[in-house]
């Protein structure tokens, strides 16, 4: 079983239920030390005060808060007396639709299981709570010296914490879209059968596929063998004019073959029109039939 990350309670109203809390998910990157490339050996990070240029241990290590042209010094025993309610509970502080919460907003997650057999009759009543309503909750925590928001939803048997950006913490995307872009609907309807032929049940059979090919690196040269060729790459499109339906049909047509489905109608030529472009069609030719009838008397 893995090791507790914190422990503490949820307060749902007049409720508390203890809990512990263990990481949801696990890093498996693989990291590197920094080496001194004649010998090999570590390279370790100093802490050296700007002031006299002396290495410091840690226990000569503080904090400080840059105020204009001054360091404000602040101690942990201060720290620690600051009045925070949510230091050893996770305070439910609303319950919302599911589908309100920005997902940008959502960070790390953590699972909560009940600490001890009192705990678990308010643990199950709080997460069949969620489930029946269909909601998620919107707690307050302090973890790490700082108080931060969370949601609390129901993964299968379990309530999930989710840490969570405050609003003032997600910048507005409103400058990066771009204008002036004028869509073909042919190309979006292609865009949705595109959609349509990479979509699937599961994620859960994707892997990592520069870990392992790393990992066979590593393997490799500790063994003294010559270290494995590199694959081959995907061609990259240029920068230039893209054919965008040329890019869409293809694209569409290697989604079935790789499903091992046949693509009979993989050009747009054979789709049936929608309605919207054959509206616009019989307006096309509705204009020139009349610039001829206006024509004719002129002519007469």
């Amino acid at each position: 079983m893995p090791t507790a990350v914190w422990s503490g309670a949820i307060s749902f109203g007049l409720v508390t239920i203890p809990i512990k809390v263990f990481s949801a998910t696990e890093d498996r990157s693989i990291s590197f030390h920094r080496i001194h490339l004649e010998d090999g050996g570590r390279v370790r990070n100093r802490k050296v005060c700007e002031v006299d240029a002396k290495v410091v241990d840690q226990s000569e290590v503080g904090k400080g808060y840059e105020l204009g042209n001054t360091i404000v010094q602040v101690s942990d025993a201060e720290l620690a007396e600051i009045p925070l309610p949510t230091a050893k509970a996770i305070e439910i502080a609303a319950f919302v639709p599911a589908d309100s919460i920005d997902p940008v907003r959502i960070s790390d997650s953590y699972y909560l299981a009940a600490d001890g057999q009192v705990a678990a009759k308010p643990y199950v009543l709080l997460r069949q709570a969620l489930e029946r309503s269909e909601k998620v909750a919107v707690a307050k925590f302090a973890w790490h010296g700082r108080e931060r928001l969370g949601l609390l939803r129901v993964k299968n048997d379990a309530i999930v914490l989710h840490s969570m950006k405050w609003p003032d913490e997600v910048r507005s995307p409103a400058e990066l879209a771009p204008a002036g872009v004028d869509l073909d609907e042919d190309e979006l309807q292609r865009a949705i059968d595109l959609m349509d032929s990479m979509t699937t049940d599961t994620i859960s059979g994707y892997r990592d596929h520069y870990r392992e090919a790393l990992e066979e690196l590593i393997a490799a040269k500790a063994e003294g063998q010559a270290p494995p060729g590199p694959a081959e790459a995907g061609k990259a499109t240029g920068g230039g004019v893209v054919d965008l339906m040329a890019a869409l049909n293809a694209s569409v047509q290697r989604a079935r073959e790789s499903r091992g489905e046949s693509d009979e109608h993989a050009t747009v030529h054979e789709m049936q029109p929608s309605k919207k472009t054959t509206k616009k069609a019989a307006t096309k030719k509705a204009t020139p039939a009349k610039k001829t009838t206006r024509r004719k008397p002129k002519s007469a």
